[in-house]
């Protein structure tokens, strides 16, 4: 462990905080049929490339509170093989604010990669 590890932890959790509910707003917009939880979080390992990693529970607490702000709506299913399942789809207000979300998000990043690279340049000048 070096002296930076926990600057760069704490910088990940805060950047993770601020994108899963646009992440599993997206996830929703595109699935054509509900999802439940799990699911979505196995769509999301793959591509995450660990910064969602090893954080399953904490995608529920979201999903509820996108569903209580009436971005996500639910509803209970029996399942054969175990408890039942809560499968969560996107509400038209919910994808009129996941645009808003991804139009403010690549505004960020783009702003934020434009500060990178200007730093990057500027040191190598230096």
């Amino acid at each position: 462990m070096t002296d930076t590890d926990p600057f760069l932890k704490k910088f990940q959790k805060e950047l993770a905080a601020g994108t899963v509910s646009l992440v599993l707003l997206t996830v929703l917009s595109r699935a054509t049929q509900p999802l439940y939880g799990y699911q979505i979080a196995k769509l999301l390992e793959g591509s995450s490339e660990g910064v969602i990693a090893g954080k399953q529970s904490a995608l529920y607490p979201v999903l509820r509170n996108l569903e209580g702000a009436g971005l996500a709506e639910s509803e209970v299913e029996p399942s054969i093989s175990g408890p039942p399942r809560r499968y969560y789809r996107i509400t038209e207000l919910g994808r009129a604010v996941q645009r808003l979300w991804a139009e403010s998000w690549h505004a960020t990043r783009s702003f934020v990669d434009q500060t990178l690279d200007d730093s990057t340049h500027a040191e190598k000048r230096a």
